[in-house]
């Protein structure tokens, strides 16, 4: 038993970044030369199964104690108004992004068997329906819309209650904050399975092909990630925004690349709230929210998807309807499922406003399907680590506002919470 605990210490010693690093490299290195064993894929499967497993539990037991014991969470209206409006910019940057580079796709790709909605109506519907849903569906099939309903309204009520039944719900969230921990640090094995199992099926050519295509996405997503969302930053934190930005890719963004779910996400981006030091009654609500409706990645995709598709057709795109697209784009991203391949179903709505047949917009969901490895896991790297930077953003604010020193947390997990 000793010699088990030694171990753990030693492992838990090791920065998790390079821990993930390291298991990235062997399970590229694995993919190329060893491909097909099912002993490593499984791993992945394993580590994004249990991330989205504890997620809703976690997101629902949270809420309902951060509400029932709390004082205020004052920053929440600047948490939103900075979602709303980054997934805004990050549909307009792609829509000029298109204009600048455009590129013609060719539309041989396998069609796709899928539905997808036929207006902004039909999304905003949808997104109405969950908040309603069966708070038990709600759980089983991740409904974070729903989840956060009921959790938001049990959490009100609940503070009527007495002290000891809060102090359930308190104990209840630490204990899975405490299981979430735990699976956090098998990250580096869940990451060598993710990275196995990609390299394995695609091999490394999956990051070659649609070179022109990948490049304005990931281009367009990368000029978020490091200029727009910065200075988004700088204006709440009036300080130099890119250690904070910085420590969200690589704490949040790294691990939603692999996972390439926003939803499996969720756990690792409260744990980095709380190592950054930031008010649980905000964080547990705003980063299950954000994983819902801060899309920028997901407005990049279907602006530029969209975008291209008309070029393709030879359709000219003036100026207002590109900002009209902007908007449409913004707006249908919020409706993008919180799993990986969310957005592109939603490509066929923006290409019908340019009078787009749904044959050939779902031949460009084909396409995005493609280069989906690499598309979405940094549309998700983005929409993610964005989540936590605009939370920590407003909370931030009001510290500067207050005179208190703006510090972005601790390194790492300490080694009494992974031992």
């Amino acid at each position: 038993m000793e010699t088990i605990k030694k171990i753990g210490r030693a492992w838990n010693s090791i920065s998790l970044i390079k821990r993930i690093l390291v298991g990235l490299v062997i399970g590229a290195a694995l993919g190329v030369f060893a491909p097909g064993i099912e002993a490593f894929e499984i791993l992945g499967t394993l580590f994004v199964s249990a991330l989205k497993a504890v997620a809703p539990i976690l997101v629902f037991f949270l809420v309902i104690s951060a509400l029932a014991n709390a004082k205020a969470a004052g920053s929440m209206k600047t948490v939103v108004v900075l979602y709303v409006v980054g997934t805004f910019i990050a549909a307009f940057v792609a829509v000029i992004a298109s204009f600048l580079f455009p590129v013609e796709l060719t539309l041989s790709a396998p069609t796709v068997d899928q539905s997808s909605p036929t207006g902004v109506g039909e999304v905003l519907g949808t997104l109405v329906t969950n908040i309603v849903s069966n708070p038990v569906d709600a759980l089983i099939n991740a409904n974070y819309i729903g989840i956060l309903t009921w959790a938001v309204l049990l959490g009100i009520a609940l503070r009527a209650a007495t002290q000891g039944t809060k102090d359930v719900f308190t104990s209840i969230s630490d204990a899975v904050s405490q299981v979430v921990r735990w699976i956090i640090s098998l990250a580096p094995f869940g990451i060598l399975g993710l990275v196995y199992t990609s390299v394995s099926a695609n091999g490394l050519e999956i990051f070659t092909e649609y070179g022109q295509l990948l490049l304005v996405l990931v281009g367009c997503m990368l000029f978020i990630a490091l200029v727009t969302n910065p200075l988004m930053a700088f204006w709440g934190i009036r300080q130099n925004p890119y250690p904070l930005v910085f420590r969200c890719l690589k704490d949040s963004g790294l691990t939603a690349f692999f996972t390439r779910s926003s939803a499996a996400n969720i756990p690792v981006n409260m744990e980095l709230c709380r190592k950054l030091g930031l008010d649980k009654d905000n964080y547990s609500v705003s980063i299950p929210l954000g994983a819902t409706i801060n899309m920028a990645g997901a407005a990049v995709t279907i602006s530029v998807m969209a975008m291209m598709a008309a070029h393709t057709m030879g359709i000219s795109i003036d100026l207002p309807t590109a900002v009209i697209l902007s908007v449409l784009s913004a707006v249908s991203a919020c409706g993008a499922s919180g799993v990986a391949g969310g957005s592109l179903l939603l490509i066929p709505l923006a290409c019908s406003l340019f009078g787009i047949s749904n044959d050939i917009a779902m031949q460009v969901v084909g396409i995005g399907f493609i280069i989906g490895v690499v598309q979405d896991s940094c549309e998700t790297a983005l929409n993610s680590s964005s989540d936590v930077l605009f939370t920590a953003t407003a909370e931030y604010r009001q510290w500067r506002k207050q005179g208190k020193e703006i510090t972005f947390g601790a390194d790492e997990f300490s080694e009494n919470e992974m031992a």
